[in-house]
């Protein structure tokens, strides 16, 4: 019967040189098992932005309704609806015949008074030495007085009523009150305008530059100033960035300009009011779009890249970190937001903590390993790919 002890010997060398090996490509534990490498990066603190996402309503810089202020026939259009038309541009023709007279008419009446005035005058002027000679009653010239002064009030008011019929002739040709884009005529040549009519004749709008209406919740706004008072935060820009309704980002940044001192009862928000440059006519009012601005800026937030992140089953968030004598911990986290590529971290973690963020895949906790900086190359899961070729 052959001997089994070549055997054992033989099992023996074998095993002695898969330990030589493992120790060769990496350091070992006690029971010759491989060290695993992991990654790592040292937890630091950084300033960083409070980002807000917010619903807003574009709303045009600046919209005048055009209006008749006098009554008559219009007569033309002078407009195309949904061009570009500027201030003191005619747009609408009003007859005229009408005001035209009445300007005639004030303007006889004028030149009526000036006489009347000038004969007045004259008299009182005849007057007053035979009133000093006493050839004359002293109240016949102080008769002739008053009248030449009432003489020259109606010159006052006639010349009152012939501007007046001149403004209202010049209003027979309505003009563009503001520049802007012009919408549709909603009074067409025959129709009879008035001054007192509750509807526009069409309106005008200036949407270069535009405003930009955010709505933020009150107790939202209320806790930012709250941390703002108490140095948690410090301000942050003003400028702000636009997303449109179908996902794209708008090319020109704004401008966030105030905010209202009101809440509104009904949605219990406060209304903020940022300024955007629209040369090109891309918004227009009533879109809807996401307003992206950094209200604030938290000065020493903990930043741990994402991939170091996991969850358990409730959905708490825990981290593997580098302990004493290089053994991993398992530590619970609390995660407020992500900037950039990175978890804001507010509690769990201190600065100076080492977080490790490659070789998570079989890591467990109170498992040796041998940290490398996370930049370094790194031979993740070495050991357990040896081990399944000597197999």
């Amino acid at each position: 019967m052959p001997s089994k002890r070549p055997t054992r010997l033989t099992g023996a060398l074998c095993a002695m040189l898969l330990t030589l090996g493992a120790c060769a490509n990496g350091d070992a534990d006690k029971g010759g098992r491989q060290i695993p490498e992991v990654g790592y990066v040292t937890v630091a603190t950084a300033a960083v932005p409070i980002t807000s996402e917010l619903g807003g309503r574009t709303v045009a810089f600046e919209t005048s309704e055009v209006r008749p202020q006098v009554t008559g026939l219009i007569r033309k259009r002078l407009f195309t609806e949904g061009g570009y038309v500027r201030a003191g541009q005619p747009l609408f023709q009003i007859d005229a015949s009408l005001y035209r007279a009445a300007v005639a008419e004030a303007e006889a009446n004028l030149a009526s008074a000036k006489a009347s005035a000038a004969g007045a005058e004259e008299k009182a002027k005849r007057y007053e030495p035979l009133a000093k000679m006493q050839a004359i009653a002293e109240q016949d010239y102080t008769d002739a007085l008053a009248a030449a002064r009432v003489a020259r009030a109606a010159v006052a008011q006639n010349a009152a009523a012939l501007e007046t019929a001149r403004i209202n002739l010049r209003y027979t040709t309505i003009a563009a009150p503001i520049s802007g884009r012009i919408g549709r005529s909603l009074a067409t040549p025959g129709a009879l305008v008035s001054a007192t009519q509750a509807d526009p004749l069409a309106v005008v709008q200036r949407l270069d530059p535009i405003y930009v209406d955010i709505q933020q919740s009150a107790s939202e706004l209320t806790a930012l100033r709250r941390s703002l008072a108490n140095g948690s935060t410090q301000p942050g820009s003003t400028a702000v960035r636009l997303r449109l309704e179908d996902g794209s980002d708008y090319a020109l940044p704004g401008a966030v300009e105030f905010s209202e001192v009101t809440v509104n009862e009904a949605t219990g928000t406060v209304t903020l009011r940022a300024r955007f440059p629209n040369p090109d006519g891309v918004l227009l009012p009533g879109m809807f779009v996401t307003a992206l601005f950094e209200q604030a800026v938290e000065p020493d937030a903990m930043l741990v890249p994402q991939p170091a992140v996991q969850r358990d089953f409730d959905g708490s968030a825990f981290v593997y970190v580098v302990g004493k004598d290089n053994k991993a911990q398992r530590r619970k986290i609390v995660t407020e937001r992500t900037a950039g590529a990175n978890w804001v971290v507010s509690s769990g973690l201190k600065p100076g903590e080492r977080v490790i963020t490659q070789g998570l895949g079989n890591l467990r906790s109170g498992a040796a390993v041998k940290p490398v900086p996370a930049a370094s190359a790194q031979k993740v899961g070495v050991a357990g790919g040896e081990a399944a070729k000597d197999e």
